[in-house]
């Protein structure tokens, strides 16, 4: 019993260490990137302050998502809803969100401060200025290496958020022959069991299970996030304003996470059948096959499961991920006009 917590509590302090300095890393990288410019600050203590705004978004679960996507017999998110609290309780709605609520700020962070620096640094290369009005192109090519990054962070995130929420779901014809777990029986005990359990089954690369499915989904699912944010932002905020209202940014951005969400579903189903396969037996190969037994079985109607959930969680989540994000920018850097003088 005693070395069953000591070796729990290794694992847990090797956790910590090994996200303390990834942050440390990642934004040291960041700043000597941008040549120590103080925006390249600015960009990660601002997404760090942005993230209280979004824990409390975030609380509404995604487990409704991934059982629609992922799982068996729940039908419309409705039944979904009152089969998950018939049978595990409002707890049930929570499951597997500690690891997610944990990194969200390192994830957040280095999200936004990858966007926010390549798109400084093209505009420096292209202009001469890195302050200079973003094209078109430039927004694809920040959007698209952030979608990458993310996926770096994200895709381990993800899939113990995934294998929490699906451990004890049932499973039928699909899952016969199983070869040593009960199934409705929980595999896991907890984040740092299902890391470790991973590890010594999978291997590192078991931890980037459905990784190539996510940069599909995050690369042009980046792009329909942070374009059209931009794009409402100028078209909303009126002329003659150096910066967009709260409501400009908070409706900019909630118009551009229900577009980015709803248009990622399709892909978003596929991830999700990827890093669930796996708590039980191993049922697909690889995107295509699993895109391929999906239409199979159930049709194309299977990779919209879930898209209500996203486009309705993905308007207020980033709507407060922006609003933190653009007044903490104005509260560090202290910009008090709204209008050119």
């Amino acid at each position: 019993m005693g070395s069953k917590l000591k070796v729990k509590t290794t694992h847990y302090i090797m956790f910590r260490r090994l996200k303390r300095s990834a942050h440390t890393l990642l934004t040291n990288a960041m700043v000597e990137f941008t040549k120590g410019k103080r925006q390249a600050v600015f960009v990660f203590t601002e997404e760090c302050k942005s993230t209280d705004f979004n824990r409390i978004t975030s609380a509404q679960n995604s487990t409704l998502t991934t059982r629609l996507q992922a799982g068996q017999g729940y039908g419309n998110t409705l039944n979904c809803i009152l089969t998950v609290y018939r049978n595990e309780s409002a707890v049930g709605f929570f499951k597997g969100m500690s690891f997610p609520l944990a990194s969200i700020a390192v994830y957040s962070s280095v999200t936004f401060g990858v966007f926010s620096n390549t798109q400084r640094f093209i505009s420096q290369q292209r202009y001469g200025d890195s302050n200079h009005a973003p094209a078109l192109s430039d927004l694809i090519v920040a959007s698209m290496v952030a979608g990458v990054v993310s996926v770096g962070i994200g895709g381990p995130v993800d899939l113990i958020k995934i294998r929490l929420q699906m451990q004890t779901q049932p499973f039928f014809k699909a899952n016969i022959n199983l070869k040593h777990r009960a199934i409705g029986f929980p595999a896991y005990r907890g984040p740092i069991h299902c890391v470790s359990s991973i590890l010594r089954q999978e291997g590192l690369a078991g931890m980037y299970r459905g990784a190539s499915a996510m940069l599909l989904r995050d690369v042009p699912g980046y792009c329909l996030y942070f374009i059209p944010y931009t794009v409402l932002c100028g078209w909303i905020t009126p002329e003659g304003c150096i910066s967009p209202s709260p409501s400009s940014v908070w409706m900019a951005g909630g118009i551009a996470g229900a577009i980015s969400w709803g248009t990622a579903t399709p892909m978003d189903v596929v991830k999700s059948r990827l890093q669930a396969d796996g708590v039980y037996l191993n049922k697909y190969k690889g995107v295509v096959d699993c895109i391929s037994q999906s239409y199979h079985s159930e049709g194309l109607k299977v990779f919209v499961r879930g898209i209500t959930v996203n486009a309705v969680r993905g308007f207020p989540m980033s709507a407060a991920m922006f609003l933190g994000y653009e007044l903490s920018r104005k509260a560090l850097r202290g910009d008090q006009a709204e209008t050119n003088p």
